[in-house]
């Protein structure tokens, strides 16, 4: 269906940014992500984003938690949302017939929430438990711990979750997480965004409707309407020719590499070693993205699966991760193994990262690696939610949303060179971080 697709901009004079990606799917994903996140907090409140977003459902000035849900599913969609460290998101998949619903009802969720303690007393106590549940599961808990390890100093090395002293803290008034709402929940961090069979004037009136009285930078407390004619523009290749997206929130400070081990009585070693890498919008993420795929991405035939599983049958698991963010990144690779088979695991990991450093690709391996690739893109735009997802964010950062087809013309542009100089940049030995569970 995205052969057929095109995609559709609009910014409202308040700077709320609207991105439409028309498909003839009767479903349409549609909702709202606001850059902010776990990174825009401070050491008190530390979880306040991922607390917002799971309270906003429990109830608004019009709707209870109950109706808020039947709204939803009642017409047979899926409302959900996440936190990550930069961005939190709020979205439903519908008949595309119910958009206007289904966004007005977010909207309701992100500008009217009522924090009512009876009710945010009881998620508080669902998201305590979904932290010891995530601290019971090492495969995950050990991204965040890298993060930590990555980013000391920095904001970012906090957990999204929080924890249970700064849970109790942020959810002791309701005026917290309001307040913090109308500082971070502004206009010029909103990215309105819809995939579906809709028509992009419907989008950009809804848009307009829901989120065009807000001022530029009072969030919550915005009244003044705001006017203006919806100016509708369609683009195969580029998108908005105003503000691009947010501005940057710098990592200052941070400490110099270094390994970290930590106990946490498994019955196998959990590791994982990265660094840092390039941040969203960098000349080298693209390229980067692809040697990530070459090195440990999610196919059996990345090399640290041909090395650690196929041939030596050491792990079940081996992976590797690029992550960028606004103003950095980081890639890291995790596997899990017997205690008995960790320096061995190790030292193949490090040989497959030094061989990229050592010898640059053939031709003949690039292009199989780039046909691979094309292929992977191909079928993950078929997943319309992570699409629209992936869409929204290219949206709230670069101010335009390239399909997966103009995404690879610019992958395929790349050389061997390049990710032979991307090697030589990233995986030096004394730039590598390592991380383990024992």
């Amino acid at each position: 269906m995205q052969e057929n697709s095109q995609t559709f901009y609009h910014i409202l004079q308040n700077g709320v940014k609207i991105v439409h990606r028309w498909t003839p799917s009767p479903v349409a994903y549609v909702g709202v992500m606001v850059g902010a996140g776990t990174r825009h907090e401070t050491p008190e409140e530390n979880g306040m984003a991922h607390y917002i977003e799971h309270c906003v459902f429990k109830g608004t000035t019009h709707h209870s938690a109950r109706q808020i849900i039947h709204a939803i599913e009642g017409i047979g969609g899926e409302i959900n949302a996440y936190t990550t460290k930069e961005e939190t998101t709020f979205y439903a998949a519908i008949l595309a017939e119910h958009v206007q619903l289904t966004l007005h009802l977010i909207a309701e969720m992100i500008l009217q929430p009522t924090f009512k303690k009876e009710e945010t007393d009881k998620e508080r106590m669902v998201i305590m438990d979904e932290i010891e549940s995530y601290n019971d599961s090492p495969s995950e808990l050990i991204y965040d711990d890298f993060e930590n390890l990555v980013f000391a100093g920095s904001s970012l090395e906090m957990p999204i979750l929080g924890t249970k002293k700064t849970l109790r803290h942020i959810s002791s008034k309701p005026s917290y997480p309001l307040e913090w709402m109308k500082t971070h929940y502004t206009p010029d961090r909103m990215v309105v965004f819809c995939q579906g069979d809709v028509k992009p004037e419907k989008i950009f009136r809804l848009a307009e409707r829901e989120f065009g009285h807000l001022s530029g930078k009072a969030g919550l407390s915005g009244k003044a309407a705001l006017s203006g004619k919806i100016s509708l523009s369609a683009s195969k290749t580029s998108g908005l020719s105003g503000e691009a997206g947010l501005s940057s929130v710098s990592v200052s400070g941070l400490d110099s590499p270094r390994t970290a081990s930590y106990h946490k009585h498994t019955h196998q070693v959990h590791a994982m070693l990265g660094g840092k890498a390039y941040h969203l919008g960098h000349e080298r993420q693209l390229p980067m993205f692809l040697l990530n795929n070459i090195l440990g991405g999610g196919s059996l035939n990345s090399r640290l699966n041909l090395s650690l599983r196929e041939s030596k049958g050491l792990v079940y698991t081996v992976e590797s991760t690029y992550t960028p963010l606004s103003d950095t990144g980081y890639w890291c690779i995790y596997w899990a193994c017997d205690p008995e088979d960790y320096t061995q695991s190790l030292a193949l990991v490090q040989k497959e990262l030094d061989k990229l450093r050592e010898t640059p690709l053939t031709p003949s391996a690039l292009r199989h690696a780039l046909i691979q690739l094309r292929g992977q893109l191909a079928i993950s735009a078929q997943n319309q939610e992570n699409a629209a997802l992936a869409m929204a964010k290219s949206m709230l950062y670069h101010g335009s949303a390239p399909d997966w087809q103009q995404t690879f013309e610019k992958i395929s542009l790349t050389t061997p060179q390049e990710l032979f100089d991307i090697a030589n940049d990233l995986f030096l030995a004394q730039n590598r971080y390592i991380l383990t569970y024992k």
